[in-house]
């Protein structure tokens, strides 16, 4: 009989020319958490062992485990499953050597200590844009945002800004499903998209938290294509909106010196 090792694999060496076969359990894991990757959406623990060629009893304790490991969040209302905190730290690891992420630190640090207001960095994910970094400055701001959040694209500053500089034929699923219903809400709403791209910045006022408002400003690589986006937010008495204000000309600066540094350094792993 061939010993098996103490880490689960097969050993190698026991069977000359044949592959080590791995361990099941983490193959059957990765499977699981493919599938809600390639879903691009939460799903329903039918859904997701379905898409993962697993029966439903068989798909169960390895959603409890990877659920127990963070890997999988469940929402308590629904009982859909979507990646958790650990695969977003995880995420962030590798987001650590992409040279837009690691050019716009630095200088988010410097943009909200200039303004006062908070900043945050956002790259797009499945559900919305995604923050990735978030930098708390001197005006107080009473909101629910942290790294992990994602933004509403129908009510923030920044989800118009995803929605208006990506196109539709790249929005995941997911994104076309927050759209307005109603055909005039949909006007609406393509309108501001609209006056986002001719002032090349979005901003919300006043939502979708009272007395809170925000710019957003997108980070572009070389190719056209949005990398990040920045958005400035802070209360609304102290904010200034206006489309060619200090605020939006500050963040703009600071994009377009994220921007820059992309181009030059792009596919290098270069730092900041």
């Amino acid at each position: 009989m061939n010993r098996i090792p103490m880490d689960g694999t097969a050993d190698a060496g026991a069977q000359p020319g044949r592959a080590s076969r791995g361990v099941q359990s983490v193959d059957v894991a990765a499977r699981v958490l493919q599938a809600l990757s390639m879903a691009r959406r939460p799903l329903g623990p039918g859904d997701l062992a379905a898409l993962a060629g697993l029966p439903p009893a068989q798909a169960h304790p390895y959603l409890v485990s990877l659920t127990r490991l963070g890997l999988l969040k469940r929402d308590p209302m629904s009982g859909d499953y979507a990646p958790g905190p650990m695969t977003l730290r995880l995420a962030l690891l590798h987001l650590e050597n992409d040279p837009a992420y690691r050019a716009a630190v630095p200088r988010v640090v410097a943009l909200a200590r200039e303004t006062g207001f908070c900043v945050a960095v956002c790259t797009p994910a499945p559900q919305g844009p995604l923050v990735v970094h978030f930098e708390r400055a001197a005006f107080p701001l009473h909101i629910n945002l942290h790294v992990g959040s994602v933004m509403s694209l129908n009510t923030t500053s920044t989800g118009r800004a995803f929605c208006a500089f990506t196109p539709p034929s790249r929005w995941p699923q997911a994104w076309h499903e927050q759209l307005p219903a109603s055909a005039a809400e949909r006007e609406r709403f393509d309108a501001l998209l609209d006056e986002t791209r001719t002032h090349g910045i979005a901003r919300s006022v006043n939502t979708p938290s009272p007395s809170v408002s925000s710019l957003c400003a997108p980070v572009f690589d070389a190719s056209g294509r949005l990398r990040l986006a920045l958005t400035a937010i802070g209360p609304t008495a102290a904010l200034d909106v206006a489309w060619d204000g200090v605020a939006a000309n500050a963040l703009r600066a600071t994009a377009r010196a994220i921007a820059a540094h992309v181009e030059a350094n792009d596919g290098d792993g270069e730092g900041a």
